[in-house]
């Protein structure tokens, strides 16, 4: 039985969870007019079981690789949500700890330094040779199982019906509909031929099989992908003896003294991945190499007691602060130039990046501090401006000069 002032009260949640940090979009301003009386809508047709999933629109995206995406409906937003405010804490339980991808104070930065502490730990702080075998799943999303999707999440749950705090039927069929939805269908497309072509076929959901493929861009979409490969991460970790591994969504990574035990565990990775998850290794992107070289995970070159950010990253910014000299006239374009240059200084301060951050700033208006200043970009640029010549702060940053703040 469904307790619908219970309910009522989660998609509040959930709908506040939705529109955090996007409230400035079109999706959500619009739901936001009259938000109450539409959630009261949302709940009614829950409870009666008369809820449909809207349409999606698809889009292409060409950075940082070109991928499909399908944005659903903000409707359709805060039902995800809801589904993941429910079951995440069950799973997340159940995870083995060196699963990155959608997981609180994870992400990609914690894999890059679990990484680091695998190799340093495996090879005694760099004293002995160890080795790293990097491996991808071929066009993982696009061929996840629907049915062994479904039948992972409904076995757990059944196992763990007394810690739900909703309804099992209610949550049973709510996750059975967003699963088995297929997105292609009634959606808005939003790109051109020429994007088109240039996408592969196994990239697409259009040339998917029947039952297969999850949306790129859903939140419950990252959540599920976490579940169709727990038994990989347990199959490496505990049947294959793994204790240096870990996984951000369908990349991952084996570090072992042994070479040989790598090399032998690969065709065993494979085999279990075909006859359980029908899935395969892409054979492209195998990488075994000797761990006091270097290794390329989750954007970062991580190299004995250092990483750098990759080059592509570094060429972005370069183009960001192109834009951001040429948009400095305009003040109304103030908050975007402040996000582009924080985020991207947020990301390099993750790494060894001193000198290339100093470089590409040195290239950046003079005009910038005014903007910068309220916020505490002071904070971040003034250790690298300190290292630069009398003369060129004068150049480069005079209204900071001549205030005193750099002398």
């Amino acid at each position: 039985m469904i307790n619908k002032d219970k309910l009522l009260y989660d998609l509040f949640q959930a709908y506040y969870d939705a529109r955090r940090h996007k409230r400035n979009k079109a999706t959500s301003l619009a739901f936001e007019m009259n938000y109450e009386s539409k959630l009261f809508t949302l709940c009614d047709e829950l409870v009666q079981w008369t809820y449909n999933i809207g349409s999606s629109i698809c889009f292409i995206i060409k950075d940082p690789v070109q991928r499909e995406i399908f944005a659903a409906d903000f409707r359709d937003r805060i039902i995800h949500h809801l589904i993941y405010n429910y079951i995440y804490e069950l799973f997340d339980r159940h995870f083995i700890y060196d699963s990155y991808s959608c997981r609180l104070e994870k992400w990609t930065h914690f894999g890059v330094e679990r990484l680091q502490h695998f190799i340093r730990s495996c090879s005694q702080d760099y004293t002995n040779t160890c080795w790293i075998l990097r491996l991808d799943i071929k066009w993982f999303f696009m061929h996840i199982d629907k049915h062994i999707l479904f039948d992972k999440i409904q076995t757990f749950i059944n196992s763990k019906k007394k810690e739900l705090t909703i309804d099992y039927d209610f949550l049973i069929t709510l996750i059975h509909q967003v699963v088995f939805h297929d997105p292609v269908k009634n959606c808005i497309i939003k790109w051109n031929r020429v994007d088109r072509e240039w996408l592969p076929q196994d990239k697409s959901l259009f040339y998917s099989s029947e039952n297969s493929g999850l949306a790129i861009g859903n939140l419950t979409s990252q959540l599920f992908a976490n579940i169709y490969l727990d038994c990989l991460d347990k199959y490496i970790v505990h049947d294959l003896w793994f204790n240096y591994y870990g996984r951000y969504v369908d990349d991952f990574v084996l570090v072992h003294q042994n070479k040989q035990k790598l090399l032998d565990a690969l065709p065993r990775i494979r085999e279990y991945l075909s006859l359980f998850l029908h899935l395969q290794l892409h054979p492209k992107k195998i990488y075994l190499q000797d761990a006091r070289k270097w290794v390329l995970f989750l954007g970062a070159y991580i190299k004995p007691y250092r990483t750098y950010i990759r080059k592509r990253t570094i060429g972005k910014f370069y183009e960001k602060i192109e834009t951001v000299n040429s948009k400095l006239s305009n003040r109304k374009n103030t908050e975007e130039i402040r996000s582009i240059i924080n985020s991207y200084l947020g990301l390099l301060a993750h790494h060894k990046s001193y000198a290339i951050s100093k470089k590409i700033l040195s290239k950046t208006n003079y005009r910038f501090r005014s903007i910068f200043t309220p916020v505490g970009y002071y904070k971040k640029i003034k250790p690298l401006i300190r290292k630069l010549k009398s003369s060129e702060v004068k150049n480069l940053y005079p209204q900071w000069y001549y205030n005193g703040n750099l002398r």
